[in-house]
């Protein structure tokens, strides 16, 4: 307390009582700042702990992650507190080296020191003053020196109110956090407000426990999605994926990391000064052993720590022992669970190596390669990486072992593969193969950028006429998307006169095996455009008919189910079904007959390849490409009419979707699943504009499936007259919207249901006459069915038993459709107990599929054909109104008995024998729950009529 008696004297105490500072004024409601994205629960907090701090005092602290926001927050909550009329004090802590001891402290106090130098305070501030610069302060006399601080502070704030704002608290030198932090304890009085940030730090700054603490969290996979469109849009989809991943919702990665269109040779992680220096500032003042771990962990990070200490040691020379992983841990740059090296963030990997010559990173892949004998993929990458000039020998074996890499579902190691190579071969030739292969590939996994490039240097180099085409064909990729700048899903590529429209009737034929290849690729950049041509749609399938040593071949299969999916959808699924064990194919073919069964219209094949694919990327834990699986698995359970199975798989898509930052996908699982719960609660599914705009990289056919959605949803909502005319227009065409041959039934019950079922007889007849010999065996089961729904009384019994004769029990929907409309042709022949049995059985599987709206529908129906209520529909609500409880005849039969008419009375005024009635009464009294006839009154109260 003496301390304190040195800078204040009881006089100017009593003049800070007269006059009190002003209590400064933030909005009541919290603002917005534009530059954060995804923070505006902690701007919230952070302006109700101002309003808070400035008045009681108080202190807290943002802790997170480098580059996490923590600055900006800070700099957002300075801004806030100018504005209120606060006078903001500030420091900041000096990472990468060893700070002055109080020079933290003294950025806070020089400010206050020369404000209070012309008031009555001025000799306790020399004081202060010398006792900070000209003598430091001995460890015993820290306690005097933070009651001095303490004191300056207490001074200014009486005359206007302080906000301490310190950014990388963990930086500051070890005497300033001292002080501070006593200053952040001080109750009441006219202690400043504190504000601090500071990283995570392994071992608990001991100044900061008991302060009041946030964590600041990474961007959710939204957030960081938002960001990156807002600062930086101009990127194509893959690469803004590849973004996203790296960044791991970490705000500065997201806005400094480099988007590359190609790997730098020698291979290194990507960086950029100012994310090295946030992520990795002490690196270069770490043992030259665990610099070269750390590179060879960032190179190969797939490594355990012994492989990695083995080519950490081959880079000097020098052994390398488990010790040198203790200073990286020290500094927070990675983690280390006894056999794992795992680096803090995933950006860190780029900024340990960021900056080193080539000549090191040569080395280190050397080294790499040398200790990857069981890896041949990841030997030959490495070897390639430490090669300084042509090695031809080398070329050819990295494009053999690209294959390989296929097989083990790396496509993106098989483009770098074979990208390498290009580089590696002497001849032009050989070279333009190379890069036209990886161009190819680049693309099927939605490069567009790595792949226009790679095509760019293909094409400086001999090609054959179709490799030409194909390697212009990638160029374009890009214009696309500039073809629907306004959204509408419209390519516009015949408008542009500098490109003219792709004419497969014009194409050479393929000679030798790399043009064959190019053949197959070049069809499959095509169907997107001509698809919709029929002209050109049909020079593309004479094309293709032309490749018959390619006939199984999943690219061309691929092909063909796009550009016909109805035209040549028989013959799709007649070679996948003779195709042999898919063991041998690699991921990417599997993917392409999954897609062409699913096109083709065989969702229980496509099902069955889509499982396949999952199991083997969740084996490789290639997470990121289950987004696009599960989506199809979904898309295949919707077309059987499974929509229980497909509602689900869309929400697993929707969440592996925003794990993996796949926005596209999670846009399409929004769109499909809202299809899905409109045909279960019969509500017509509300569309917008921008999720349908996403859905159109993911699924190329999404507007048709929501238009045949909206339709059916019209039908299941009971609005027949606008889901037959919908349905009907959709129909009129099913070359241009092959989803409408999947709502065949809803388009006969709602015929049916507006007296159009001869109108609706000739669209299937002329659908049927179109398709010809390319029946599917899915709408051909659909046609059938159909057909039994709209029979009239004279040819029923015949359409109806060769429904039934079809195997349905992997098609619920058509299966419980054919069931209600057979129980409604039996209810009204008059023969009620067979159509209850025939509705029961519809409502069970109604009811497995969650289409509420259908069992509902069944509830009238078995009310109609004189059903109880508590049987109609299994899993419907009970209720304990009498009317619902039982029949119209038993309703009938309980008022009459509690007006206290006999059973013969009942009897001869409903035409009906005495000993019936006696049975019914034998039935009602339980139901009701009473055991005399005169107690029927009191339980019929309330029913009207009676």
């Amino acid at each position: 307390m003496n301390a304190r008696r040195e800078v204040f004297s009881p006089a100017a105490e009593e003049q800070d009582r007269r006059t009190p500072s002003p209590v400064p004024s933030f909005p009541r409601r919290p603002s917005t700042a534009p530059g954060l994205v995804g923070r505006d629960h902690e701007l919230r907090e952070l302006q109700g702990f101002l309003r808070t701090a400035v008045t009681h005092g108080g202190a807290c602290v943002i802790r997170g992650d480098a580059g996490s926001g923590k600055s900006e927050l800070l700099e957002t909550a300075v801004g806030l507190a100018t504005a209120a009329g606060l006078h903001v004090l500030r420091c900041t802590g000096v990472r990468g080296g060893n700070p002055p001891e109080y020079s933290g402290l003294l950025q806070i106090v020089w400010p206050v020191l020369k404000g209070l130098r012309s008031s009555p305070e001025a000799r306790q501030c020399q004081l202060l003053e010398r006792l900070l610069v000209d003598v430091v302060p001995a460890h015993t006399d820290r306690g005097r020196l933070s009651f001095a601080v303490l004191g300056a502070l207490e001074s200014a704030g009486a005359r206007q109110p302080l906000l301490i704002a310190v950014d990388d608290w963990d930086a500051l030198d070890e005497p300033s956090r001292e002080v501070l932090s006593f200053v952040a304890r001080r109750p009441g009085g006219r202690a400043p407000a504190l504000l601090v940030t500071s990283r995570p730090h392994r071992t608990h700054l001991a100044p900061l426990a008991g302060l009041t603490e946030w964590d600041l969290a990474p961007l959710t996979p939204a957030q960081s999605a938002a960001l990156l469109a807002a600062k930086r849009p101009d990127h194509d989809p893959q690469g803004a994926h590849e973004l996203l991943v790296t960044a791991a919702g970490n705000p500065l990665a997201l806005l400094e990391l480099p988007v590359r269109t190609e790997d730098p040779v020698p291979y290194a992680p990507a960086s950029s000064d100012r994310l090295a220096a946030a992520l990795a500032p002490g690196v270069a003042q770490l043992p030259p052993a665990t610099r070269d771990l750390l590179l060879v962990a960032a190179l190969h990070p797939a490594g355990d720590l012994p492989l990695l200490l083995s080519a950490a040691s081959r880079i000097t020379g020098a052994a390398a022992g488990f010790a040198v992983v203790e200073a990286a841990e020290r500094d927070g740059l990675v983690t280390f669970d006894g056999t794992w090296l795992r680096f803090s963030h995933p950006a860190t990997a780029g900024a340990v190596v960021h900056g080193l010559a080539p000549r090191h990173l040569r080395a280190a892949h050397a080294a790499l390669a040398a200790v990857l004998e069981q890896d041949p993929v990841q030997k030959l990458w490495h070897l390639s990486q430490a090669a300084e000039e042509a090695d031809p020998e080398l070329a050819g074996r990295l494009e053999a072992v690209h294959r390989h890499a296929l097989h083990r579902s790396e496509p993106v190691m098989g483009v770098r593969l074979l990208r390498r190579a290009a580089d590696l071969h002497r001849a032009p030739e050989d070279r333009g193969r190379c890069a036209l292969l990886a161009a190819q590939l680049a693309h099927d996994l939605g490069w567009e950028g790595l792949a226009r490039t790679t095509a760019q240097y293909a094409l400086r180099h001999p090609l054959g006429p179709l490799g030409t085409l194909c390697a212009e064909a990638l160029t374009r990729l890009g214009d696309a998307n500039r073809d629907d700048e306004d959204g509408d899903g419209v390519n516009r590529d015949d408008e542009d006169p500098r490109r003219p429209p792709a004419d497969p009737a014009a194409w050479p034929v393929p000679v030798g095996a790399d043009e064959q290849t190019n053949a197959l690729e070049l069809a499959q950049l095509t169907a997107p455009e001509v698809a919709g041509d029929e002209a050109r749609a049909d020079a593309l399938l004479v094309f293709l008919d032309g490749l018959p040593e390619h006939a199984d071949d999943p690219r061309l299969l691929h092909t063909m189910a796009a550009v016909g999916p109805v035209r040549r959808a028989a013959a799709v699924i007649a070679r996948l079904s003779a195709l042999p064990r898919l063991a041998h194919m690699s991921q990417r073919d599997v993917e392409h007959l999954a897609e062409a069964a699913l096109l083709a219209g065989d969702p229980l094949r496509a099902l069955d390849l889509y499982r396949r694919t999952e199991h083997r990327y969740r084996f490789r834990e290639l997470t990121d490409q289950l987004p696009r699986v599960v989506l199809r698995q979904g898309m295949a359970h919707l077309i059987t009419g499974d929509w229980a199975q497909a509602e689900l798989s869309f929400r697993r898509c929707g969440e592996l979707a925003e794990e993996n930052f796949r926005g596209h996908h999670a846009s399409a699982a929004r769109l499909l699943g809202d299809v899905v719960g409109g045909l279960r609660t019969g509500t017509v599914p509300a569309v917008a504009a921008r999720d349908l705009t996403a859905a159109r990289r993911s699924v190329r056919s999404i507007d048709e499936i929501v238009a045949v959605g909206t339709a059916w949803a019209q039908v299941e909502s009971g609005d027949f007259a606008a889901g037959f005319a919908a349905l009907s227009s959709l129909l009129a065409d099913p070359g241009r919207c092959a989803a409408a041959r999947y709502a065949l039934v809803p388009f006969a019950e709602a015929a049916d249901a507006v007296n159009a079922a001869e109108e609706a007889r000739a669209t299937l007849a002329g659908l049927e006459r179109e398709l010809g010999a390319e029946h599917t065996p899915l709408v051909s089961v659909g046609l059938t069915v159909a057909r039994a729904v709209l029979a009239d009384d004279a040819g029923a019994e015949c359409r109806y038993a060769r429904a039934f004769a079809l195997d349905l029990s992997h098609r619920p929907f058509l299966e419980a459709s054919l069931r209600l409309a057979h129980g409604r042709l039996l209810r009204r022949r008059h023969e009620f107990t067979d159509s209850r049995v025939t509705l029961r059985q519809a409502a069970a599987i109604f009811t497995t599929m969650g289409a509420e709206a259908r069992v509902a529908r069944i509830t009238a129906e078995l009310r109609a054909s004189g059903e109880r209520a508590e049987q109609t529909a299994p899993g419907a609500s009970p209720s304990a109104r009498p009317e619902d409880l039982l029949s119209p005849q038993e309703l009938r039969i309980a008022q009459l008995a509690g007006r206290g008419l006999s059973n013969r009375q009942i009897g001869a005024e409903l035409n009906l024998s005495p000993r019936t009635i006696g049975s019914y009464l034998y039935r009602i009294f339980p139901l009701l729950g009473v055991t005399a006839r005169v107690q029927l009154a009191e339980a019929l109260r309330d029913v009207p009529g009676t």
